[in-house]
């Protein structure tokens, strides 16, 4: 287990902002009355992009310059001309964030979209007036509300789906196994929540120290107690950055195997690509955006800029689009407008905006076998008949 943790230290450096690789290929919104802001006044759309530029750091540089490409890709693939972006770098910062808003709603902004950080968007969307909605690239649902939607796809989102996958394959008797921190206890929170809505029965809740002793000494009793409560499966809040293969192969080496429990991960479990190779997480299930949509962006973004994207890039692809959507249809940039219920279809599965800011987002489920992934259950392409959240 030392080496495996070790390993997984050395990962935290590359690992991407979690959960969130999603993009739009296409929006068909239902039918909403009126016209759009910059429409009704016979002028295109204004849309204020917001992104980390001039932070200093390099991966906000290449984060920034990634999020303005999608964006801009996303108006060609529209075809239109009634969108106008405007590009505004916050350096990461919420006061800058909040200024940069300012300015651009003061130029004639009709919606903003970004920014990247949680506390950014908390700021914008407080310092922008409350008619004038913000499309931030966080998935930290604490900030959603009001004039701010969160993009990114969300722990509560995930959790759901997997939950009710796993009551409907006889494997929702959970056991919650998470890091004693602050991201722990979200994601903790975030499946007890997904399951009790799947109708998933909860037999425990075990945390760990994320240290190699801790994990080591948690490791014993946390197997122990899964077996004396029945669970047949075990939901984990680790990423593969952190703990994930230690404690996983902590629970298998003592004795939870693969025959009498199911591993399920709340984060991403193929990223990076050498997590797949790890002995103690085949078998185990994830939830991703639909693969076959997610590369169809991935080509045409190559295509045009000549590197694959970022992968919250998407999130930039995500907003325009469905902008775009409404402003081709007439439609209004209002919040019935954007929380319609129909949602938009994205290269990343469909996804809706909910008018307590959050968002849902049509996930697969997806099994780790053979060092290889492979989906067991697809990404639904639309809300029409449920998704079993």
């Amino acid at each position: 287990m030392l080496s495996v943790f070790s390993r997984a230290r050395k990962q935290m450096g590359r690992a991407v902002v979690a959960l969130s690789a999603l993009a739009i290929a296409a929006c068909q919104p239902i039918d909403t009355a009126g016209t759009a802001p910059g429409a009704s006044r016979g002028q295109a759309v204004q849309v204020a992009l917001l992104v980390p530029a001039g932070s200093g750091k390099a991966s906000d540089e290449d984060l920034a310059r990634a999020l303005e490409n999608a964006a801009r890709l996303a108006i060609r693939d529209l075809g239109t001309s009634q969108i106008v972006l405007q590009v505004y770098p916050t350096a990461g910062q919420p006061g800058n964030a909040a200024a940069q808003a300012q300015k651009a709603v003061t130029a004639g902004a009709d919606i903003i979209l970004g920014p990247l950080y949680a506390a950014e968007a908390n700021a914008v969307g407080s310092a922008v007036p409350q008619n004038v909605s913000v499309l931030a690239f966080s998935n930290n649902t604490s900030v959603a509300g009001g004039n701010v939607f969160v993009l990114g796809q969300t722990f509560q989102n995930t959790a759901r789906r997997l939950a009710s996958y796993a009551q409907s394959q006889n494997a929702g008797r959970m056991m919650i196994v998470y890091d004693s921190n602050a991201a722990g206890e979200t994601g903790r929170a975030a499946i007890a929540s997904g399951a009790q809505q799947a109708g998933a029965t909860i037999v425990g809740q075990e945390g760990y120290s994320f240290s190699q002793n801790g994990i080591r000494q948690a490791a014993p009793g946390i197997a122990q107690r899964a077996q004396a409560g029945g669970a047949n499966s075990v939901f984990l809040t680790a990423d593969t950055a952190g703990a994930l293969p230690a404690i996983t192969e902590a629970l298998r080496s003592n004795g939870l195997t693969p025959e009498m429990v199911q591993f399920i991960g709340l984060t991403r479990w193929d990223i990076p690509s050498e997590t797949l190779g790890l002995p103690s997480l085949q078998g185990g299930w994830f939830a991703q955006p639909d693969p076959a949509l997610w590369g169809g962006y991935v080509q045409r973004y190559t295509q045009a800029y000549g590197r694959a994207p970022h992968p919250v890039s998407g999130l930039a692809y995500d907003g325009v689009a469905a902008i775009g959507a409404l402003v081709k249809s007439g439609k209004p940039l209002s919040r019935p407008a954007l929380t319609q219920s129909a949602g938009f279809a994205g290269t990343g599965g469909a996804f809706r905006l909910l008018p307590d800011g959050t968002n849902e987002r049509a996930l697969a489920v997806s099994r780790i076998s053979n060092n290889q992934v492979s989906v067991i259950d697809p990404a639904p392409r639309s809300f029409r008949g449920g998704f079993g959240f």
